[in-house]
């Protein structure tokens, strides 16, 4: 309805029940509520009165969310204040890299803010310092440190509102301390670490902190310490200037200590005094330490937990036996524990870590013990380990993690859903499935293969599989990672670069099609990954997904089948016609083409945005990428790393660019080789929103606490609403 001239028809479809103004205002406002904030103000509004008042309802106006609005443009976002920045309380901006530092500077127009994120986005130490100085209310900030921030430049006013500030996020890109020596009430300190080791043109940059020592952080009322570093010895080095204060004096209200770091961070004494004085004088809801940081120690034992929510003991060398001891039967209610964190504890599952082979059988004694006190999980992550299953031993893995009803997220090794014995159900793999998959198969490509099994229908998997059954017992399962236990991503996130990858796990090679086809009874899956799964032959079980997880939003896969032979393609391209809510495609697959049938696949998926294909020596048609860009008019992300040469690479990335930057403004467009030296200074530049969320693999589940950031109140540290 575009004007008043429309009330008549508008009150017979009220009249007849069928009209959506006939609706309360209550259930309006409810819908309007899921309405992008541009589209409510600039659009909406506009249609008539009754949607004119209902859309400037404090309730939808007081939190605005732009993240990963990639339709928002700046002449959108100056409207948007304008219309409302008087209204606005809460404010997300986070990721929205492509908007220019003088439109970010009209936040400063929304006086009434409490809360801000403005991480990734363009802002100079001065035009930081003017906006803040106009939000005195402002209590919540998260904002990049980029190099050439220079803390002087900040003015009285800015720092005033800095001092009231009790949440701050800072992701650093060059060693600071950023504003955290303003912000003197802190409750909630973020950091993430993303400094380079060497500046562009190879000089090798210092950690040394360019401040006096009058001007250290403050953070006597610090409740939430979290730190996440990148790899690099660069950030290891700054981050321990901020535990050396943090060691001076231990905040007794400190109930969350995070720390995250990729491979090994060794304990100084600053550390050792600092673990020693928390032992003594906190009482802690979430930890996550370096995993050498807790090997062989006796910390978990001497440190005190208050309802627990979040445990993250991920890479360590804990075993089961320990973590029986020290974390389950040491007189604490796990049943608080909301996510638990035990990726990479190759030894966790085992009573005894120096008796264990690291293909031996767990013990279930142990997983059963673990499920009964850890009761409401809702996040569980027990990836990149080996956990096999024995009738002889007890109970299967599956069966009794099928008891975590809770469950919302769940990372597993392939192998560890493997049935315990081969069953009679199941026809032999072919000698070839047998084999190592190296990756030195013959090409297969998309438009002249054939699919040997029924890649239409579904692969309805037996009722006697133990993973059928887990995942029936867990019906509200929104995120799942199958990841095979040697799997090693050729663009990881927290390895070296490209290796040579381990063959899968030989339990594994029972894991194919069948599996597959059971994820398709997670009817509010949300977030699928499957990575190093050898004995998927037809991808049958993937169009089984397409047609029944209509929620699927992100789809990652990896290594699937034999690594020479592409020969699940054809599945993958009929699932790909079903998934119409799909917004993320990340695909890595050897020998992989591009073609034209791929992207006419692509197209058929209305909601795709963002797209990473990661294919070494394989290959693509530019001809059909430009017109799936042009049909796909939601792609704002396309990342193709593959064998073509460099040449093709950018001719394509500038043929892209210049064709459809103009009318969206967040395109970003990474096209290289995979193979070739300059990749590492390609990466840097990709925005930290799409490195960290699709480009680069990592295990997502059990990551971070719940609720660790842009929560709606400022109690609690971590706690799930």
């Amino acid at each position: 309805m575009s004007s008043d001239e429309d009330a008549a028809p508008a009150a017979a479809g009220v009249a007849s029940g069928t009209h959506l103004l006939g609706f309360s205002d209550e259930i309006l406002l409810h819908i309007l509520s899921h309405v992008p904030s541009t589209d409510l103000i600039l659009n909406v509004r506009r249609t008539c009165r009754k949607l004119a008042a209902l859309c400037l309802d404090k309730s939808l106006v007081h939190t605005v969310q732009l993240q990963k609005d990639y339709q928002v443009s700046q002449d959108k976002v100056k409207q948007l204040v304008k219309a409302i920045g008087r209204e606005i309380q809460q404010l997300n901006l986070a990721g929205c890299y492509w908007l220019p530092g003088a439109t970010i500077e009209q936040v400063g127009r929304c006086h009434g803010l409490v809360k801000v994120n403005l991480s990734g986005c363009h802002l100079t130490s001065l035009r930081l310092s003017k906006m803040l100085s106009a939000l005195p209310h402002l209590r919540s900030l998260a904002i990049d440190v980029s190099p050439g921030f220079d803390a002087s430049q900040l003015s009285g006013e800015c720092k005033a509102t800095l001092s009231r500030v009790r949440e701050l996020k800072q992701t650093l890109f060059t060693p600071s301390y950023g504003v955290v020596p303003c912000c003197t009430s802190l409750e909630r300190l973020l950091l993430y670490f993303e400094i380079l080791d060497r500046t562009r043109e190879g000089a090798v940059l210092s950690g040394q902190l360019m401040v006096g020592q009058s001007n250290v952080p403050h953070y006597q009322n610090l409740r939430v310490f979290y730190a996440r570093l990148a790899p690099g010895y660069i950030n290891q080095e700054v981050v321990r200037l901020y535990l050396a204060v943090l060691s001076d004096r231990t905040p007794e209200n400190l109930h969350a200590f995070l720390i995250s770091v990729p491979g090994s961070f060794a304990e100084s004494g600053a550390t050792k005094n600092l673990l020693d004085s928390m032992a003594r004088n906190v009482t802690l809801d979430a930890l996550q330490l370096p995993k050498s940081w807790l090997n062989g120690s006796s910390l978990l034992q001497n440190l005190r937990f208050h309802n627990p929510l979040y445990f993250s003991f991920s890479r360590c060398t804990l075993s089961g036996g320990h973590l029986i001891q020290r974390v389950i039967n040491s007189g604490r209610d796990l049943r608080s524990l909301a996510s638990l964190n035990l990726s990479g504890c190759i030894h966790c599952l085992s009573p005894d870590s120096l008796l264990r082979k690291a293909d031996d059988d767990i013990d279930s004694s142990i997983l059963e013990t673990l499920v009964a006190s850890c009761c409401n999980l809702r996040h569980l992550n027990l990836s990149a380990a080996h956990h096999h299953s024995s009738e002889g031993l007890g109970r299967h893995l599956c069966q009794l993690l099928a008891r975590l009803r809770h469950l919302r997220s769940l990372s597993l090794p392939v192998c560890s859903v493997a049935d315990s014995a081969p069953r009679a159900d199941r026809a032999p793999a072919p000698p070839a499935m047998h084999a190592v998959a190296r990756g030195f198969g013959k090409k297969v490509r998309i438009g002249v293969q054939t699919c040997p099994g029924p890649c239409s229908g579904h692969a309805a998997p037996p009722p006697s599989s133990v993973f059928w059954s887990l995942l029936k017992s867990l019906p509200f399962l929104e995120r799942l990672e199958l990841i095979g236990s040697n799997f090693s991503s050729a663009m990881p996130r927290n390895e070296p670069a490209i290796r040579n990858s381990l063959p899968p796990c030989s339990r594994a090679q029972s894991v194919g099609d069948s599996e597959v086809a059971a994820i398709g009874q997670l009817a509010f899956l949300r977030h699928l990954t499957l990575a190093q799964l050898p004995s998927v032959l037809t991808g049958s079980g993937l169009v089984s997904i397409g047609l029944q997880c209509q929620q699927l939003q992100s789809l990652s896969l990896a290594n699937l089948g034999l690594l020479g032979k592409v020969v699940y393609v054809p599945a993958l391209l009929d699932m790909l016609k079903h998934c119409e809510r799909l917004r993320d495609l990340r695909l890595e697959q050897p020998y992989f083409s591009a073609n034209a049938q791929f992207f006419q696949a692509l197209s058929q998926c209305p909601s795709l945005q963002r797209l990473c294909l990661v294919s070494r020596s394989g290959t693509l048609q530019p001809d059909a990428v430009l017109a799936f860009m042009a049909r796909s008019l939601h792609m704002v992300v396309c990342h193709l790393f593959t064998g073509e040469s460099l040449a093709t690479c950018k001719s394509l990335q500038q043929s892209l660019l210049r064709s459809f930057q103009a009318e969206r403004p967040a395109l970003n467009v990474v096209i290289f080789p995979l193979l070739h030296e300059g990749l590492t200074d390609v990466i840097r530049d990709v925005p930290m929103v799409h490195l960290d969320e699709i480009t680069l693999f990592k295990s997502r589940v059990a990551e971070e606490p719940p609720n660790l950031w842009w929560t709606e109140s400022f109690r609690g540290p971590v706690r799930s609403s």
